[in-house]
């Protein structure tokens, strides 16, 4: 699956009628072409669409209001002057959302999700201080003769009543500015009442007009993963999928997770020789993948799948995956295999550096043993690495200092941040796994733009928990030009070079 968040264009139209179709399903009129393509030529940059394996599946449309000229409260079709849009405003405030749909069969995705986090980039881009929204309140129809509008909101609010849109827009950090009435005359379900919902932009700036993003912060979720036994895989899929859905309710753009931590999977083949037991474990590499995949579709978020074993050609690889939420994978094969994993298992090295392009920025993948080797963080950097991903697993104390001391050295001399991931706890009746240290933590380089001890974040030793921390690319962009030593730019290469030599 290919998930792509663009700006919609006129050849789209083919698509947006079909999905639109479906999503109507004769409960409204759909937009005709050349609304659409009237849309497009007034602002083209605020039509939004998502695009599924080639296909416009969702759709997000709008255009700008000048809050001092526009009555903000009119009926949506006064809004949308009956699909002529005379009341854009290039030189206006707000964002007004006039349309958002998805393909029933998608739904599952969370798309809407993405489109209005896409319109929320947009707001800050273009300096616009917020977006205003009319909001159907569909499931009202079922209390009507009990309660007021108002009341229905409150409930809403609580969560003591779902309601399909009005709930998914208040999770989206929209708030209820007042409520419509007439707003649609022919939406029975709402019995014609609607929520003039909007979000502010904090960062919005009056009398500036910037055509550019206004920040470039990541947030990071690092899982400092407890090692347990499960009953089955499907308990496993649920221990993920939690920590995946609790990193994601924080606006995370990644998730961490450690070296191997789908052993606890290796219980049933416990009394087989451990080149054997890995070899089963590995059987399950390719549906669990998929697996996450999923997830980071469904919750939005690029997935670092930690490290699992994978044969190929009958030899046996340490690889992470970099599961992306547009539905792309990536994967590296550990190249630096430990003595342990060798004695043990026979593992081999993979024999591929390099960086991945995501949609934040360049990153780079190692895997435990991996970072204690200089030149491959320094290969990474050549290749324009931002952020260094590094799952691991150690046992002892001292095991756990090597990776920190070397992860946190890639960081500085690389001028990039490096986020390491492992677990904790002890795993009975898996061979070779039994203990686990830990501290996952987030590195800086060092310089007065960053923390002074160089540590962005760290999480509490040996204790199952999530790391959440945010890191400025701008930061990083800063200091490669204006920083205190300029690690990158002031190697002797007359001297000497660090290079694949493939």
């Amino acid at each position: 699956m290919d998930i792509n968040v663009r700006v919609l264009t006129k050849k789209d139209y083919s698509d947006l009628k079909k999905s639109m179709t479906e999503a109507y399903q004769g409960a409204g009129e759909i937009w005709s072409r050349e609304n659409i393509v009237d849309l497009i030529d007034l602002f083209p940059g605020g039509q939004l669409c998502v695009e599924v394996d080639g296909k416009v599946v969702a759709c997000a449309l709008s255009i700008i209001l000048n809050s001092k000229k526009s009555n903000i409260f009119d009926s949506y079709y006064e809004i949308i002057d009956d699909g002529k849009f005379f009341k854009h405003d290039d030189e206006g405030d707000t964002l007004y959302g006039i349309e958002v749909f998805v393909h029933p069969e998608y739904r599952s995705l969370r798309l809407g999700r993405r489109l209005y986090d896409a319109r929320k980039e947009l707001c800050e881009q273009m300096n616009l201080k917020s977006i205003v929204a009319g909001g159907r309140i569909p499931n009202y129809h079922n209390y009507s003769d009990e309660i007021s509008p108002r009341v229905y909101i409150d409930r809403v609010k609580r969560k003591e009543i779902y309601d399909p849109t009005l709930t998914f827009q208040l999770s989206n950090d929209f708030h209820v500015k007042k409520i419509l009435k007439h707003y649609l005359p022919e939406d029975k379900e709402s019995m014609e009442f609607a929520t003039l919902l909007e979000w502010n932009n904090i960062y919005y700036e009056p009398d500036v007009k910037s055509p550019s993003a206004t920040k470039q912060a990541i947030r990071l979720g690092l899982v400092q993963w407890q090692m347990r036994l499960f009953k089955d895989i499907e308990e496993f899929y649920d221990q993920v999928e939690f920590f995946v859905d609790a990193v994601s309710d924080y606006g995370s753009d990644f998730v961490v997770f450690p070296e191997f931590f789908n052993t606890p999977l290796m219980r049933p083949y416990n009394e087989m020789p451990e080149r054997m037991a890995m070899e089963k474990l590995a059987e399950h590499t390719k549906d669990i993948i998929q697996k996450i995949q999923q997830f980071a579709v469904s919750y939005n978020i690029n997935i670092i799948a930690g490290s699992m074993p994978l044969i190929e050609r009958n030899k046996l690889y340490n690889v992470s995956y970099l599961c992306h939420r547009n539905g792309q994978l990536d994967s590296f094969k550990k190249v630096h295999i430990t003595p342990n994993e060798f004695k043990y298992y026979g593992m081999v090295g993979g024999n591929e550096v390099k960086v991945f392009d995501t949609d934040c920025g360049k990153v780079g993948l190692l895997i435990c043993y991996d970072v204690e080797f200089p030149e491959l963080g320094r290969i990474l950097a050549d290749q324009g690495m931002q952020i260094l991903f590094v799952p691991f697993m150690t046992d002892t104390q001292n095991g756990y200092m090597r990776v920190r001391a070397c992860a946190q050295a890639r960081a500085i001399e690389n001028e990039c941040y490096v986020a390491i991931a492992g677990s904790v706890g002890n795993l009975p009746r898996v061979n070779n796994m039994d203990i686990q240290y830990s501290q996952s933590a987030v590195f800086t380089p060092s310089d007065f733009a960053f923390p002074n001890n160089a540590i962005k974040a760290e999480a509490t030793p040996n204790t199952e928990m999530v790391l959440i921390a945010d890191v400025d690319l701008y930061a990083l962009r800063d200091l490669h030009e204006y920083g205190t030593v300029k690690i990158l730019k002031d190697r002797r290469s007359d001297l000497y070079s660090v290079k694949l030599l493939k």
